[in-house]
């Protein structure tokens, strides 16, 4: 506690004194001026640990007030009134927000479901002939558990309780143990469905329906990533992370399965169909040998099955209307949007370049001696010829056109094949019985997950509607499991209803915010400052991306998305970056809020469930290799836009 006090308050003094360096004296003060006070002075309260919420909102009325007496005295309370009641009205009437307290009602019924121990074992049974297979289990358990529900302290803490006793009694090093559970507990920032991703697209005017299709490859590349490194420190140096004995890696085999087999190697499908063609006297019945044939075949029934949805997919002819989340291939598109500073509706979906796109152009400047208007006060019909203009260009199906079928998907069915000859060339009886503790545990998850996915990326369906699946989903989990319980409903409601009060408070107190710095005209000083570098856009990214990196030191990303995304936002027109792949980068640069000391929050919810003689130095230690797989997966995505973009061009262009 000490260490972080002394940490804020040297933060708090490099930062007004940097303001103090920058701003005029005191007499040549603008508006502009007071603007970035207010900024500074926010920053300053949140990180001596007032409510971020309320301290938004507080300072957003105070400053509000003193830009409308500036020019009207007799007006600034009655200004200031009506601001506060449009802003509160306009962010409660967003309708991208309802899918909040879905998601996160799912995610709380889901980890009620006490399925992730029946998941982590199977995954490590299944993975246990990779080197590192523990730490690979706990990677793919965290990833999986976390998209399912989004809540990096519940994740963290679970497999803290689970997998970090596991893997110190098989002589896993504690370092690599700690970075592998806070790394994977924090996928679910970024994997879809996320509700960060909601926030950014509400903060920013981008479609979550793109947004979402955008990650879907960023995030398994992360979680890739994370593996590929677990599983070459282990085949490097086995000290760190030793096989597991033989008694943990066997599964004991039924006495049909046994009658069968005649010996434990021996693969399961040919043994089966003999069975079924030509049964043994004294054998098992051909009704469960039929039965064992349908559950081996369920991996390729289920690939061909995602192959077929994905093929109609993308040869589809589809495109998104101006609301945001809608298919229009039939209307041809609308005129509801509507746009407000700090919450926004996506405003169009056919904004998707080919990395990065042009987006809107910069902001006027302000004629000197009034007072800024605030984003999102101008009359209505403008906000709809804006997005109008945004979604100019779409193209519209007309009739039932096809699009070609892309080369990925070709590239990807015939890896998919590949995959599928080898696992049935050594699909044995004991590999048999590790796919049916599958079927009961990742499985289930896993067609949850998908099911919610598929629908928002597909364009079934909107993210709100997805989400009220995914909840009703969540709760059929929960009872298959036999958790439904009052007690459960209870809580989960009552965390729901906790987490989503605190994100809506903090989108009313951002949109205050954002109103009075608009007024007060500290953007366009913001933008004059950084427009007067001369920077090239690849210089901006970069500035960019290590301001977000640095304030994920002592801020969390929801501070970072509704305080300073409304600042950043605006500047990319001017960069010619599309604001959907600088989400993207943002995304994944938002993974250090959780991972980065001092405050590094995962490292604090796996040290309050880890033995005592583990420290909090070792957490930290191990967390460090994955921080620099985090700035290597944001390189790769800048390298490689496609990475990101491929996936929303295919589906939406």
């Amino acid at each position: 506690m000490r260490k972080e006090l002394v940490f804020g308050l040297t933060l708090m003094g490099l930062l007004v004194l940097a303001t103090v360096v920058v701003m005029p004296p005191p007499s040549q003060w603008t508006q502009g001026h007071l603007g970035l006070l207010m900024l500074s002075l926010v920053v300053v309260a949140i990180m001596l640990g007032f409510p971020t919420a309320f301290t938004l909102m507080g300072m957003g009325v105070l400053f509000a007030w003193l830009a409308y007496r500036w020019t009207n005295p007799d007006l600034a309370v009655q200004q200031t009134l009506d601001l506060m009641v449009q802003r509160t009205y306009a962010t409660m009437t967003n309708d991208v927000l309802i899918a909040v307290p879905l998601f996160v009602f799912m995610g709380y019924m889901v980890e009620r479901a006490n399925l992730i121990e029946k998941l982590f074992k199977s995954l490590h049974l299944a993975m246990s002939f990779i080197p590192g297979s523990l730490a690979v289990a706990t990677l793919a358990t965290c990833a999986l558990f976390s998209t399912a529900t989004g809540i990096v302290g519940a994740v963290v803490t679970l497999m803290g309780l689970l997998a970090f006793p596991a893997m110190l009694r098989s002589g896993y090093d504690i370092k690599l143990s700690a970075g592998a559970i806070t790394a994977g507990g924090c996928l679910g920032i970024l994997i879809p469905p996320s509700v960060m991703l909601i926030l950014y697209g509400a903060t920013a005017g981008v479609s979550v329906v793109q947004l979402y299709a955008g990650a879907f490859f960023p995030g398994l590349m992360l979680a890739g990533l994370y593996i590929a490194y677990v599983v070459v420190m282990a085949k490097l140096k086995p000290s760190l992370a030793p096989m597991p004995p033989e008694s943990e890696r066997s599964v004991p085999l039924t006495a049909s399965a046994r009658a069968i087999a005649g010996g434990e190697h021996r693969r399961a499908l040919p043994g089966l169909v003999a069975a079924l063609l030509r049964p043994a006297p004294g054998g098992p019945r051909r009704r469960w040998v039929a039965g064992q044939l349908a559950v081996s075949a369920l991996p390729a029934l289920l690939a061909a099955l995602g192959f077929l949805v994905v093929h109609q997919a993308v040869t589809r002819e589809i495109v998104i209307d101006t609301g945001g989340l809608r298919e229009i291939a039939e209307t041809g598109g609308g005129a509801d949007a509507f746009v407000y500073e700090g919450v926004a509706e996506p405003p169009g979906e056919a904004e998707v370049a080919a990395a990065p796109g042009v987006v809107e152009p910069p902001l006027a400047e302000p004629v000197p001696g009034t007072l800024a208007e605030p984003p999102g006060a101008e009359a209505p019909g403008s906000a709809l010829e804006a997005a109008a203009e945004r979604a100019e260009g779409a193209r519209v199906a007309e009739g039932p056109g096809r699009k070609p079928v892309p080369l990925a998907f070709w590239i990807a069915l015939a890896a998919a094949l590949v995959v599928l000859v080898l696992h049935y060339a050594i699909f044995t009886f004991e590999r048999l019985e590790i796919l049916k503790m599958l079927l009961t545990s990742f499985f289930p998850l896993t067609a949850l997950i998908l099911a919610v996915l598929g629908s928002i990326i597909f364009g079934w369906a909107t993210p709100t509607e997805a989400a009220a699946l995914g909840a009703a989903g969540a709760m059929l989990l929960t009872a298959a499991y036999r958790q439904f319980r009052w007690s459960v409903i209870k809580e989960s409601v009552f965390l729901t209803a906790k987490t989503t009060a605190m994100v809506c408070w903090l989108f009313v107190g951002s949109s205050i915010f954002s109103a009075a710095f608009a007024l007060l005209g500290g953007q366009q000083i913001i933008e004059h400052w950084v427009l007067g570098l001369n920077l090239s856009p690849v210089q901006f990214m970069l500035l960019a991306q290590v301001i977000i990196f640095l304030l994920g030191w002592p801020l969390e990303w929801t501070e970072i998305i509704v305080i300073f995304m409304p600042i950043f936002i605006p500047l990319l027109g001017h960069f010619e970056i599309d604001p959907l792949f600088f989400g993207l980068l943002v995304a994944l640069n938002l993974q250090t809020a959780f991972l980065s000391p001092p405050v590094a929050m995962a490292a604090f919810y796996l040290k309050g469930v880890a033995p005592k003689h583990v420290t909090l130095n070792q957490i930290f230690a191990g967390m460090m290799p994955f921080m620099a797989i985090q700035v290597l997966a944001v390189l790769l995505l800048y390298l490689f836009p496609a990475i990101g973009l491929w996936l929303p061009e295919v589906l939406y262009r």
